[in-house]
């Protein structure tokens, strides 16, 4: 009898045993995805530009990852995703919810780094305002936010409010560019426009690019367009800047030719340069238009012989060309520009010699249509992206937004199965052999 219990109490306590480690596992494991998801787990997430169709869902991570959003109308449904906007990853992320229905509450949790989060417990949520006439004039705020060492900010979330309406947000382009359109902007319970006094309007803006650092500034509608350069880890006050200049002419920078030569002021011999009375205009772009087309077309007229040098931006292009006798001048770029905020700036000079230069800012959405088609947005987002829900409803953005094709990655898993098979293999095994070393007993 004796015997027969030595190998049975054995048997028990390698059960026991594997058991406990088994727990103890677990527990471990656990313990280390907690860890790892701190990094991953998104904070400051905010919800700006709701309109009735759409909404934009933003928030940062303390380490570069992807992720999207898992949404639907009710808590237990969120059937749907929307991917990250940025394609690579970052420590900022942003996207837009379309298609919506107005005046309706919709759920969605955050997928960062392969994990789901939501809001304590719950899901969180949104809801849509009702369905109001939009302005058929589109009214631009825009700016470039840098690091503190003067490089530019790129992929910082942009977040504004003006006259104490909703929250617009926007992210900054790989210049640190940003564009956000306060003409549509709501109240705060959505159901009406506010009504933007260039003058008194105060638009109050805050960026944060997460381990970069933070910026706000305060300015008036007439002063932001655009904004001066917002730096990061710095306060700034813009309210007391005049009114930027409109007209069609652009600011002088004061300098010289070499070969000038001082003349006489009662000099009146006609001049063989251009005329003084005439200057290069730019007619296919307003300051902050959205463009449909990666390939424009810009045209405008001058003085007959002028040379303008042509310069667009984010990534340099530059290009001259001289004013034809019709006194009208147009000009492509070589290649196509890419979806986002460009800007153009033209620079020539005068009869007397001066330098004078004209600057505007462009968003470029890639669609059919129009070279050039101003285009009011309900929803003010920036960043190209098409919608990888797998819902039949089609992804179309009445925003400056890319309609280029993006392939959806495979949503992630969020659990490892590998340690499950492990611990089950193990826990089978200890069970076998405490079941053997029974009946062995028992003969």
């Amino acid at each position: 009898m004796r015997k027969s219990k030595i190998p049975t109490i054995i048997g028990i306590f390698i059960l026991v045993f594997g058991l406990a480690a088994g727990v103890l596992l677990v527990r471990n494991q656990n313990f280390f995805r907690l860890g790892a998801s701190a990094e991953f787990a998104p904070k400051d997430v905010r919800i700006s530009n709701i309109t009735d169709s759409s909404a934009t869902v933003s928030w940062i991570t303390d380490r570069e990852t992807s992720g999207f959003v898992k949404w639907g109308e009710g808590q237990d449904s969120l059937d749907k995703t929307e991917l990250d906007e940025l394609t690579s990853q970052s420590f900022t992320h942003t996207l837009t919810l379309r298609n919506l229905t107005s005046q309706t509450t919709y759920s969605f949790k955050i997928n960062s780094g392969g994990e789901d989060f939501d809001n304590n417990g719950i899901p969180w949520q949104l809801t849509t305002g009702a369905e109001i006439k939009l302005p058929s004039k589109t009214n631009l705020v825009s700016g470039v936010v840098l690091t503190s060492s003067g490089e530019p900010a790129k992929n910082a979330l942009v977040y504004a409010t003006v006259g104490g309406g909703g929250l617009l947000s926007t992210i900054t382009s790989q210049t640190g560019n940003w564009v956000i359109p306060i003409s549509a902007v709501r109240s705060q319970d959505l159901t009406s426009l506010v009504v933007v006094d260039e003058k008194n309007s105060l638009v109050e803006i805050s960026v944060n690019a997460g381990p970069g650092g933070v910026a706000s500034a305060q300015i008036y509608p007439q002063s932001a367009k655009p904004t001066p350069s917002i730096i990061l880890g710095q306060v700034h006050d813009f309210k007391n800047l005049p009114a930027n200049e409109t007209s069609e002419i652009p600011k002088a920078s004061i300098g010289l030719p070499d070969e000038a030569t001082p003349s006489s002021g009662f000099s009146v011999e006609e001049q063989s340069a251009t005329p003084s009375a005439q200057t290069v205009t730019l007619e296919s772009v307003d300051n902050g238009e959205v463009i449909t087309t990666t390939e424009p077309e810009f045209f405008g007229g001058g003085p007959p012989g002028t040379t303008i040098t042509i310069t667009v931006e984010s990534e340099p292009i530059t290009d001259t060309l001289k004013v034809p006798s019709s006194g009208d001048w147009k000009w492509s770029p070589p290649s196509d520009l890419l979806p986002g905020t460009h800007t153009i700036t033209l620079s020539w000079r005068d009869a007397a010699g001066i330098l004078r230069t004209l600057r505007r800012t462009f968003v470029v959405q890639a669609a059919e249509g129009p070279a050039f088609e101003s285009t009011p947005s309900a929803s003010p987002t920036s960043t190209p992206k098409t919608s990888p829900t797998p819902s039949p409803l089609a992804s179309f953005s009445p925003t400056p937004t890319s309609t280029a094709t993006v392939t959806a990655a495979p949503v992630p898993d969020s659990g490892i199965l590998t340690p499950t098979i492990l611990l089950s293999i193990i826990g089978v095994g200890v069970i076998a052999f405490s079941i053997l070393i029974w009946r062995k007993s028992e003969i």
